[in-house]
């Protein structure tokens, strides 16, 4: 497949998160959305949601539109293993929305489907590439806190009626707590501990949550 720069993105699933991936690629200078796979292609909708972007018949007609690069992964978590499977066998770089996989065995499998295509492959947690996660990093590594021996990270948002039917109580769409907000803390603890090992990855002694 044939680099080309900016890079040619395709997104997989139309929901929110492809909206705010949308929103903040339109002042990229790396990158451009040119195509949109849904199960709904005929779905008027999306022509006024994703103004000017091609709309692929199906997700695999995306995966085999030789002008992608790359995939954004915005379908529910039950699907993120799957088709970013499917889409690194076809050649696509891959960036899928958190989380990775619904398991460590999905997680694996997602990585060993990269190294075999030679692809790249990211979860798209947008804080570790934020400035300010920057600068806590190095005041970390700088030592300007001293040293790390505790962390507490929470992390939540308001839901003042709850909806059995929304994927966020599904477990069969890989709602919950754990997969939806918690993995963020978990992340953000794992980058500080890490800060100063040889390869960035410090494991925790003990881990205590609450809800």
């Amino acid at each position: 497949m044939k680099e080309h720069f900016p890079i040619r993105w395709g997104i997989l699933g139309p929901g929110t998160i492809a909206h705010d991936f949308l929103a903040g690629t339109a002042g990229s200078a790396t990158g451009r959305i040119v195509a949109l796979g849904s199960r709904n292609p005929h779905d008027p909708a999306l022509a006024r949601a994703f103004p000017g972007i091609r709309i692929a018949g199906d997700y695999n007609a995306l995966l085999a539109d030789e002008d992608v690069d790359a995939v954004y992964i915005a379908t529910p978590h039950s699907h993120h293993a799957r088709w970013a499977i499917a889409a690194l066998e076809r050649g696509k770089h891959v960036l899928c929305e958190k989380p990775l996989g619904l398991s460590a065995a999905e997680a694996r499998a997602m990585f060993a489907a990269s190294a075999s295509a030679d692809r790249f492959l990211a979860e798209a947690y947008m804080y570790r590439h934020h400035p300010l996660t920057r600068a806590i990093v190095d005041c970390v590594a700088g030592g300007v806190i001293g040293e790390v021996r505790m962390i507490r990270s929470s992390f939540g948002f308001a839901l003042p009626e709850p909806a059995p039917e929304h994927r966020l109580f599904r477990p069969d769409l890989g709602g919950g707590a754990i997969l939806d907000v918690g993995g963020y803390p978990v992340s953000m603890a794992r980058l500080i501990a890490g800060v100063g090992t040889p390869d960035g990855i410090a494991e925790p002694v003990s881990v205590v949550a609450s809800a």
